[in-house]
């Protein structure tokens, strides 16, 4: 095995163990970035909902206060108006979801599924749990949730939502007396969840981990490449050179001229002692002569 065959096993050896090693940091880095993006993005929907619950109950339901007694106004339910902004984001992004999902909502449209009836439950029986944050796989690809519990801490809720004799007449009229009642103060009734999807952000990761590896890769060929070229010029080439001299001197010509050597490293430093050994022996064999003819 050739000295530029083993010193390329060693260093593919390297190569692999350094790619290795990088590809999987930078994977677990890339796809670390990735989810925190998405969740980043599903805190941003949750506090654009909770923004716009907050406008209707302060500034638009006591401006419709007079008309309520009236008529039910839909508008004045914050879960509805989050529920309707949220509507138009999805216009642009279908894949964004919100709602205000409830274990026995007024609104039918706000009944949780099985999922979220889980994720309310747990809120229930964890009474210090703010947020649950966890990734479902849809027919659509890998979808992050982001869960915050509602939690009935303000007494004027259980005005529409502790009996039916309680409730305004208007909204009993609008969705009837079965529904959305026996609340209880500090009750967990629900869970606002966002859900957002995972599939671009984990895209682009994919291919800016592709990219980084291909580069990796490259960068170690190319400098495969250079080592090899210098490896060539200064240990190849001259310790083929003296290797050839050897030969030379060793089948009997020992008035070869001396190797020409240039630097001072350690293969310079073997080519000079391979000439004082040459000069050596050319000296010994000389003597060994002059003492046949004596």
């Amino acid at each position: 095995m050739s000295l530029r065959l083993k010193f390329n096993l060693v260093l593919l050896a390297a190569m692999v163990l350094g790619v290795s090693i990088a590809g999987f940091f930078a994977h677990q880095l890339l796809q670390s970035n990735a989810r925190e993006e998405v969740e980043d993005s599903a805190r941003l929907m949750m506090q654009s909902a909770v923004a716009v619950r907050s406008y209707t109950v302060d500034e638009i339901k006591p401006l419709l206060a007079l008309q309520q007694k009236r008529q039910f106004i839909r508008q004045t339910v914050p879960a509805y108006a989050a529920r309707q902004y949220i509507t138009k984001v999805q216009s642009a992004h279908p894949e964004y979801s919100y709602k205000e999902a409830t274990l026995n909502p007024t609104n039918p449209v706000d009944r949780a599924t099985d999922w979220e009836t889980d994720i309310i439950n747990d809120f229930r029986s964890n009474d210090d749990k703010k947020e649950i944050v966890g990734e479902r796989f849809t027919a659509t690809g890998p979808m992050l949730y982001l869960g915050r519990p509602i939690k009935i801490t303000n007494q004027a809720c259980l005005a529409c939502h502790s009996t039916p004799s309680a409730a305004p007449a208007t909204m009993i009229e609008a969705y009837g007396p079965a529904n959305g009642f026996g609340w209880q103060h500090n009750e967990v009734v629900g869970a606002q969840i966002v859900t957002v999807p995972m599939s671009l952000p984990l895209e682009r990761a994919n291919k800016a981990f592709i990219a980084f590896m291909a580069s990796l890769v490259g960068v170690f060929v190319l400098v495969g490449v250079f080592i090899n070229i210098l490896l060539h010029i200064v240990v190849v080439r001259p310790v083929k050179v003296m290797a050839d001299k050897a030969n030379e001197v060793s089948l009997g010509a020992l008035g070869a001229s001396e190797l020409v050597i240039k630097g001072s490293d350690e293969i310079s430093s073997l080519g000079q002692s391979f000439n004082r050994m040459h000069r050596s022996l050319a000296n010994a064999v000389s003597l060994l002569d002059e003492d046949d003819d004596d």
